[in-house]
């Protein structure tokens, strides 16, 4: 008779050194007794409350990211791309467009510019890496020049944005909830669906995956689309808290994005990683964050932090690599 409990308990045992999710729950759970400890306002419901924002804002951009990284491409316009589609909803909104329709125009620009650099990188065979660095500064640019350097008020109240980054008790948030709902939307997406293996396919092994009759190119321009799209919704997030717009909003984003993605369990090479994970990376960014704050340290060490974090997560994740394909 086998003892199911046993059996049960050991099979997890093996399973877990093996998570792609396993560097960002350990980290996450290290940093959350080490600041706990470091500071006693670091479990007030106001901090819990704020880091859980910082995570929600960023890990709507890190989940676009992990989907585009999986599928072996990059996007560094997406700090870009979350200043410009608020900035058109502000804009759009102060010179009397009413809230639905500047929130519509606004996403589909932000899915038109994703629409860009994945046609622009799959067209002309250039790394997306330069493509979509080329579209940063760009993009950037065009904000400075538009709006001179000031940022954008929002001249009346708006029910739309209090939707996206309201609060709804205390301190949290609406875009908490969209954080939640889109990681599990994207999560069964990956892990559930046709289309989540033809991710993880093309960015694991290209030439296996055209030969299978996988569109490649498609569910590249996809993921394009939706890495913008994300990134763009979340830059309307923070619109909604702070219902002003710098045209110097999100940079540093998609590094920090990148860094979720890579501390959740994604690979740079592709065809490797997790929206579960990227959604705990993102929180520990936001910890890390919080934390070092409450614990008085120089807001410079943040950077350090976060870099440290960076080469132990991806050290970890090649690792779990090689022992999965063994």
């Amino acid at each position: 008779m086998i003892n199911v409990s046993h059996s049960g308990s050991k099979s997890l045992m093996i399973r877990f050194p093996l998570m792609k999710e396993l560097g960002a729950i350990v980290g996450i759970v290290v940093f959350f007794i080490l600041f706990s400890v470091l500071s006693d306002r670091f479990l007030s419901i106001d901090n819990l409350a704020s880091i859980f924002t910082m995570a929600s804002e960023l890990g709507i951009v890190a989940i676009g990211i992990t989907l585009l990284m999986i599928s072996g491409e990059f996007d560094l316009s997406v700090g870009s791309v979350y200043a410009v589609v608020p900035m058109v909803m502000a804009i759009l909104i102060n010179k009397g467009q009413p809230d639905g329709i500047a929130l519509i125009i606004s996403l589909l620009l932000g899915a038109s510019l994703g629409l860009l650099n994945g046609i622009v990188t799959l067209k002309t065979g250039i790394p997306s890496f330069i493509t979509t660095l080329g579209t940063m500064m760009f993009w950037r640019g065009i904000l400075l020049a538009v709006t001179g350097g000031f940022p954008i008020m929002l001249e009346r109240s708006s029910e739309v944005l209090n939707v996206f980054g309201g609060r709804i008790v205390g301190g949290l948030r609406y875009s908490g909830v969209w954080f939640i709902v889109l990681a599990v939307v994207f999560w069964i997406i990956l892990e559930r669906t046709c289309y989540g293996n033809w991710v993880f396919a093309t960015g694991g092994n290209l030439g296996a995956a055209k030969a299978l009759g996988i569109p490649t190119d498609r569910v590249k321009i996809v993921n394009f689309v939706i890495s913008s799209l994300l990134a763009g919704l979340a830059g309307i997030t923070t619109f909604g808290r702070f219902k002003i717009v710098d045209p110097t909003l999100g940079q540093g984003m998609e590094l920090e994005a990148i860094a979720s993605a890579v501390i959740g369990g994604t690979l740079l090479s592709g065809g490797f990683g997790s929206v579960l994970g990227t959604f705990i990376g993102a929180f520990m960014i936001g910890m890390v964050r919080s934390g070092l704050v409450l614990a008085g340290a120089p807001a410079y060490w943040y950077r350090a932090f976060i870099g440290v974090i960076l080469i132990v997560a991806a050290i970890i994740n090649a690792r779990i690599r090689k022992k999965v394909a063994g």
